[in-house]
Order: structure tokens, then sequence, then C-alpha cells
């Protein structure tokens, strides 16, 4: 069996999108599964055990007919992502069937059939399986998902500086919304209260430095900036590591979930129900400055 899946962006929905891949890899073991995705983020499928292939799309569309053309035959091509930029794809793919995810905008049901989820499925990843499963994908939820060894190697170099009496705390101060934000003092504080015994790093990328710098000027224990020092192969390996991941509902709690690292959700305006970090829901439910850090703590203590 040979399967296509077209998911370019981003970064959380991706790595949310992997199970998929998974659930086609456990019903069919020796098929070949093709990963379609944009540039930025396809160091998330490329970590991905499940996945065979992980193809670039140039920015040029007018290129894509004819890189999808020479990938072959395929028994099914999913759409994961339901916008006309994913539906192209699998509108070019030589596939028997076309599947794509029930939400479909942009015209994109023009080109696959959408999967309506079970009612139970209620988390995001859950309805990415669905779609799978409608192809005779298995019924489980597995990302996969595998730091690669140069990734590895450079994390391992960046933590040997830090204290390795402490546990480490990755913490996530950004998001693509505003509004998605824990308020920078009640961050600056939840780091004040874990600089005794954990080493409390922020990660992210330069668009969110202005977020971290904010956090800093309120801390007194002066936590870590990795802010633009994890490119996405290394923020995988990072997370891989790490004790603790705190982030609101934002790509990299994602990534820690399907990494089965803890995590604590900061859920201000997305419902944790449909986007906590999978398999995690007890752990999303609170942005209580006082109850977080005591959930924190409990983490940690694990």
């Amino acid at each position: 069996m040979r399967f296509l899946i077209s998911r370019l962006s981003a970064l959380g929905d991706v790595a949310c999108s992997l199970p998929a891949a998974g659930s086609l890899r456990h019903a069919f073991p020796d098929s070949e599964i093709i990963w379609i995705c944009d540039k930025r983020f396809a160091d998330v499928p490329r970590a991905c055990t499940h996945v065979n292939e992980v193809i670039v799309l140039d920015k040029d569309s007018k290129t894509w007919k004819s890189t999808i053309k020479a990938l072959g035959e395929f028994d099914v091509a999913f759409d994961l992502q339901g916008l006309l930029k994913s539906a192209l794809p699998v509108s070019y793919a030589n596939a028997k069937r076309k599947l794509g995810y029930h939400w479909q905008r942009e015209g994109a049901r023009l080109f696959s059939q959408p999967v309506t989820p079970d009612p139970k499925s209620i988390h995001i990843v859950d309805q990415y399986v669905d779609v799978a499963r409608a192809a005779g994908g298995a019924t489980l939820t597995d990302f996969g998902l595998q730091p690669i060894p140069e990734a590895i190697a450079s994390i391992n170099s960046l933590v040997s500086e830090f204290d390795p009496t402490k546990k480490l705390v990755a913490c996530h101060a950004g998001a693509g919304w505003a509004t998605k934000r824990w308020p920078a003092e009640h961050f600056a504080a939840l780091a004040d209260s874990l600089s005794d015994w954990a080493t409390v790093a922020f990660i992210g990328t330069q668009a969110d430095e202005p977020a971290v710098a904010e956090v800093m000027a309120n801390t007194k224990s002066r936590p870590i900036s990795l802010i633009g020092k994890t490119k996405v192969a290394e923020l995988i390996a990072l997370l891989a590591q790490a004790d603790l991941h705190i982030a609101g509902d934002t790509g990299s709690i994602h990534i820690a979930a399907g990494l089965k690292t803890p995590c604590l959700g900061l859920y201000t305006l997305t419902k944790p129900h449909r986007s906590c970090p999978y398999g995690q829901l007890q752990n999303s439910l609170t942005t209580d400055p006082e109850e977080v850090k005591i959930l924190a703590h409990k983490l940690l203590d694990q």
C-alpha cells in the first residue's frame, strides 16, 4: 500500500496529524507513507518513524503538479488540512481514493471526500486518526516521534552547561495569537517558584523574544533564554529531554505531548478538550497562577 498525506502547516497542527500516519503504519506495516509539508515544519514528519519520505514543495505552486505526478500511484491520498494549498497536492495525486479532514475550506472539498469524525472524537488528534481509519487505519494513537541523532547531539551540547542536579523545565511564553498567551508576570512568578530545584529555560523563535523579554524583566531568578537557539529538529530533541514543558495552546506543547513529555497547558481562549496536549487534559484546565504553581511542582515530583 502507498499513502500520500498532505499537511503543510503549522507546527502544532503538523504534530497533531502524525498519529494518522501511525494509524496507517500499524494497519499496513509494509506500506509506504509520503508526507507533503511546508519547508518550515518539515522536520516534524522527518522525526516521525511512521513516515518514509517527506516532500517539501517549492514556493512556486506551478511546479507542484509535476512534483506530485513524479511520485507515482497511491492507494489513498489524504488532505489533513482542508485548505486550497493542501488540497492541490491531493488533486494532482494519482490516487485510487482521496480523503480529507472534515473541516474543509477554500474549495478543498472539491478534491477529496471529507470524513465525518466519530462523535466520540473530540480531540483534533482523534479526528485526524478518524480520516486514516476511513482507509482501513488502526484505531490507536501513536505519534512515532523520535529526535534525530544530529539534533540530539546539538541539544546535548547546549544543555551540558545546565546544572545536572536540577530538573529541566522548558517554557514557551509566546503563541501565534496574543489572546493565547499567559500574562508575563504570572510566567515570571512561576519561573521564580521553580528556580531552586529546576533549570527553567524559555524556548521559541525570534518572534517570541518580546514576550520572553517581558517575562525576564519581571523575574528575580533570571531563567535561561534559548530564544532563536533551537530549530525545529532541535526543539524536538530538547522537549524529549525536558522533565516538564509549560506552554499555552501552541506548537511546542503538541510536540511535547507526542514525545510523552509531561506538559502543563495554559489555556486562555481555546478549548482544552479539543486541543490540549494529547492525553494530558488533566494538566490543561487552569490558568490561575497559584493553581499552576501547585500543579507544576506536582508534575516535577512525579
